[in-house]
């Protein structure tokens, strides 16, 4: 920058600073200013007051309209809600209030706005921090009725319904009942308790009227509801194939976060009036357009869940879940079903349904029939019936004399290995005699080299054959064990009786026990703490690996003899976050089966074993031959036709 800029711009801001001092105002001038100020504040906050009272006093006209409006009395509703919503203009206007419907059970709360479910409270349980338990919560939900009616779009949830009952509290009693027979149909038939309903009615004119009908029984998890028209074919447009119900929520965390727990299980069912029940996506935002009769819909969450039933079937529907963050810690995911209800002007009709709100358990769901049961996810077939069959009926009745439930996780797998005990022993004893004849098989390596693998395979089995021992020995038993393995894995993470008990230092054993908290998370699925039973389960898994791998031969497979640990591992990664229940059964039917191993080894004695085998070794005679070596020589011949076949191209 040269001089004479540098010049200009001193002047420039001289001037400036010279014109500001100049015209700075007097201190009567800033008095003057700060009043008039004041004044002008005064004059709007006087305005602001009469626009309040001049607002206020609208309002208070407004409602004393509507309270002197009927539904024969057209003239006194305000002309832009006859624009809205016609006829149904009549019921445009009111105070939201809310009626309560309780039993034992439930507190389902009904607002006059919309006539709809309000909130849904399971009065029994706690959410994971101790409150209330809420399935559905205050303004979280969407339920309505929508349709055209004269021309006009009318969703229900945005009119005013009336009571037909005065007291803001519908409340039903009836005999005391014992634990374990909440919500059971059984118990109620024979120890019957009162029922009542509350009728919300939506007004349009002249005897036309819409009622929603809520029922509520005692010692029911269930309420019954039911929609009557009235007069509605002489509002509703002569079109109209179907109404629209409309039942959406967002679904409330019951549980602690866990990927293994709530936030895996949560997704939709429904359940065809004809056909096998299907589910979404539990992992990712789902929709499904159902155009054949529908059962039910169900709102499934671990432990709790939220059923629509028809009486008969609802002629089609839309469903979606639409999930939310992993990091939301408070709502799962948005559910959402628009039910098409057919209708036709010429012959009104009701509908009729009903409301599930209550726990996952399996009898309770299973009393109400439907298959509403297999909203809980026992496993695939067979595991599915060692759970039906053997797991749950024995598990609810040691529940009936017994509250620890530590305990009763320890008898049920005393139980469960007495079961598996003679598949266990004869799959000792084979791998017994395999490891009898380690030195035969050893001969027979060195007597055949690797390019006549066919050859050493004939020269085994025809050994096995001679001294009378099955390969498959060692297997077979096994697989009889594997279902009632996998059982337990469906059965103790989603078994609500586990939920909230506390055993040792486990305070919930239907999610992990946190032993350590670490201050860091570990990766590949492990977490951000240390659950000591899973710990156990994996020590306890590693100690049984070794005793199996003494009695086996894996000589032909070397690698084979650390793959084995690679499983306690796995499982140590996986059950981490996994039901404490869970981990805990594993932990003790490992400590039985190292118990009876060591038990088993007693009892059989390798030199005779091995003297033996060798006895049938020269015997003469021909043996039988098992399906499996029959079917595994004909393998073989037919691999060696091939070859000589190629041999000769």
């Amino acid at each position: 920058m040269d001089r004479n800029t540098t010049i200009g711009l001193v002047m420039i801001f001289a001037v400036l600073i010279g014109f500001s001092y100049l015209n700075r105002p007097s201190q009567d001038e800033i008095e003057e200013a700060k009043q008039r100020r004041d004044s002008i504040e005064f004059v709007q906050q006087q305005l602001q007051e009469e626009l309040a009272e001049q607002e206020q006093k609208k309002k208070e006209e407004q409602q004393t309209v509507e309270k002197s409006a009927t539904p024969d009395d057209a003239e006194n509703v305000d002309e832009e809600m006859k624009t809205l919503y016609g006829d149904f203009s009549v019921s445009a206007q009111g105070e939201e209030e809310y009626i309560t419907l309780e039993n034992n059970l439930l507190r389902v709360q009904i607002s006059t706005k919309g006539g709809r479910i309000y909130s849904v409270e399971l009065k029994n349980y706690k959410r994971h921090d101790s409150t209330d338990l809420i399935l559905i919560e205050p303004d979280k939900s969407v339920h309505n009725l929508s349709f055209f009616a004269q021309n006009r779009s009318i969703k229900t949830d945005d009119l005013f319904f009336e009571p037909q009952v005065s007291e803001k509290l519908v409340e039903v009693d009836g005999p005391q009942v014992p634990v374990g027979r909440e919500g059971r149909i059984k118990f109620n038939e024979e120890n019957p308790g009162e029922s009542n309903e509350l009728v919300m009615r939506l007004n349009a004119g002249q005897g036309r009227y819409i009622d929603y009908v809520y029922t509520i029984k005692h010692n029911s998890y269930v309420v019954d509801y039911d929609i009557r028209m009235n007069g509605m074919d002489e509002i509703i447009n002569t079109n109209t194939g179907y109404l629209n119900f409309n039942f959406n929520y967002e679904v409330p965390r019951q549980e602690r976060p866990s990927k293994f727990g709530e936030d895996r299980y949560t997704t939709m069912y429904y359940k065809f009036k004809d056909a096998e029940l299907d589910d979404l996506s539990q992992n990712k935002d789902d929709q499904e357009s159902l155009n054949t009769p529908i059962k039910w819909i169900g709102y499934k969450q671990l432990f709790f869940s939220t059923v629509i039933m028809a009486d008969d079937a609802f002629d089609n529907a839309e469903i979606s879940s639409d999930r939310f963050d992993e990091d939301d810690s408070d709502y799962l995911a948005y559910f959402s079903s628009d039910i098409g209800l057919a209708f036709d002007s010429r012959q009104e009709r009701d509908y009729g349904m009903s409301f599930y709100f209550g726990p996952n358990h399996y009898q309770t769901l299973k009393e109400h029939g439907y298959d509403l049961e297999k909203l809980i996810n026992l496993g695939w077939p067979v595991v599915r019936e060692v759970n039906k069959f053997i797991i749950i009926p024995t598990f609810n009745f040691l529940r009936r004399y017994i509250d620890n439930f530590g305990l009763i996780i320890l008898i049920l797998t005393v139980m469960i290995r007495l079961i598996v005990f003679p598949f266990t022993y004869k799959s000792y004893v084979s791998q017994a005699k395999m490891k009898a004849l380690k030195p035969e098989i050893d001969e027979i390596s060195k007597k055949y080299p690797k390019d006549k693998a066919m050859e050493k395979q004939q020269a085994t089995m025809a050994l096995y054959k001679k001294v009378g021992v099955s390969p498959m020995g060692g297997c077979l038993p096994m697989l009889f064990q594997f279902p009632f393995l996998i059982a337990m894995f469906y059965f103790y993470p989603g078994s609500i009786e586990l939920r909230q008990e506390s055993f040792l230092w486990a305070t919930d054993l239907s999610t992990y026990d946190t032993f350590i908290n670490l201050p860091f998370t570990v990766p590949f699925g492990y977490g951000d703490h240390v659950s000591l039973f899973t710990l156990l389960m994996a020590i306890t898994t590693m100690v049984q690996t070794r005793l199996q791998g003494q009695t086996q031969d894996t000589s032909a497979m070397p690698g084979m003899k650390y793959m084995m640990y690679f499983m306690p591992i796995f499982l140590l990664f996986i059950l981490n976050s996994y039901a404490a229940g869970l981990s805990y059964y594993y932990f003790l039917a490992n400590l039985f089966t190292i118990g009876q191993t060591y038990i088993i080894r007693k009892t059989i004695d390798e030199g005779k074993v091995r003297a033996q085998l060798l006895a049938n070794k020269k015997k003469p005679g021909k043996k039988k031959k098992s399906g499996f070596q029959k079917r595994l020589e004909d393998m073989q011949r037919k691999q060696e036709n091939l070859t000589r076949q190629k041999k000769k191209k």
